[in-house]
Formats: structure tokens, sequence, C-alpha cells
């Protein structure tokens, strides 16, 4: 989003009170009744679905500035999915009516939010794109270029993920085991085009990171 309208968010949000999380703590669950609109101030939080047999797939990464859960605070629908920290977290809740007000006097900044979900919606199709039709291998290079496309920071010739995901947490970003993860992950910092930081990833050549995950164009 455009700077402009994040201040406007800052400045809307400022009024309340900043709430503080764990990590790896859960801050929605399927079902709750949310008590407002969250605008992550520091930390991400993952956005995952639960199966039945257990199963984790995340399906969204929120970062500073983003907020959340938008479809409940447009249209007031039940929640279906979950939402967890993956750092200690730092959001600020207005109440919901509050919320929808401030948009509706603010549409420059409903605008944004609308492209910015479309531009969350396309990441969703690229997934699943590579869910569907990538093998192991390019399904860990995609998950990696996507994450440099929107939570990469540029260092040199290299790009930092910012986002600290674990193997599990790409793991279930892509519905692939962390054993499998793990092992491709090896394949791409043999190459020398990943570099493990511990708590980061390092993308040392995106160009050869497309290459590998046969990246399309519209992607």
């Amino acid at each position: 989003m455009e700077e402009q309208v994040i201040t406007s968010l800052r400045q809307f949000f400022s009024s309340y009170k900043t709430l503080s999380y764990r990590k790896r703590e859960t801050m929605l669950r399927v079902d709750d009744t949310p008590q407002g609109v969250y605008f992550i101030t520091k930390g991400f939080v993952r956005f995952y679905s639960l199966s039945t047999e257990g199963e984790e797939l995340t399906l969204l990464l929120f970062k500073p500035h983003d907020f959340f859960p938008v479809r409940w605070a447009i249209t007031g629908r039940p929640l279906y999915y979950s939402y967890e920290t993956m750092t200690p977290v730092e959001a600020i809740r207005a109440p919901r009516i509050a919320f929808i007000d401030y948009l509706k006097q603010n549409p420059e900044v409903l605008f944004q939010i609308t492209g910015s979900i479309l531009i969350r919606l396309n990441t969703t199709f690229e997934r699943m794109k590579y869910l569907v039709f990538g093998n192991a291998y390019e399904k860990v290079a995609s998950m990696f270029v996507l994450c440099v496309l929107h939570y990469g920071k540029e260092k040199g010739k290299s790009v930092i993920i910012e986002v600290p995901l674990t193997h599990q947490d790409i793991a279930t970003l892509i519905g692939l085991t962390r054993e499998t993860v793990s092992v491709e992950i090896g394949k791409l910092t043999r190459k020398g085009i990943l570099t493990d930081l511990g708590k980061q990833f390092c993308v040392n050549d995106i160009e050869k990171l497309k290459k590998e995950a046969r990246w399309s164009t519209e992607g």
C-alpha cells in the first residue's frame, strides 16, 4: 500500500490500545467472533486452515501494516480460518463499526485495500498452480519466489526474506512434509541459489531461482 494510506491507517488505529502476543500464540480461531479489526505494528501472523486429520495449510502471511479479518469486518460472516503469530506480535484492535465508518469516510483507503486483496488473490492463484502442477522441488522454489516478491528486502545483489520461516512453516505453505521441504531446500542451497541463515533465508540469485521454479511470466 502507498505510504499515504499507511499513515492514514496508523492515525486511525492510534486511538486504540496496542495488544501484545507471544510467538506461536493463537489470535483468532475458527468460529470465533472477533472483538475488532487488528492492525499489525510489529511481527508476522499466519492465516491458516486445519483439516479434520489435523493437517495445517497456511494460506497467507501478514506483515506490519496489514490488518485482519477484513472479510468479517466488511460482511460480518463468521471466521472459517485461524490466525497465529509467527513471531512476537504487537497489534492494535479497533471496533468493527468504527473501522467500517473509517472506510466509508476514506474511499481512497478502501480502494487501496481492494488492490491489496486482488494482489493476494493473484498470489493465491500462483500457489494453486504450483501445488497442482509442480513437483516438490518446483513447489519449494516457487514459494521462495513469492516470498521474495512480497517479503523480500534487497541486500546488495541478494534478497533477505524478512519473514522468519522454519522448514515446517514452508511445509504448511505448500502442502509437503517438513522432511521433503528440507531435502529440496538442501538442493537450492548446494546450487548457491539459497542461503539458510537460521531464522531467515537469503536468496542469492532471484533469476536462477525463477528458472528452477519454472516461474511463469504472469507470476
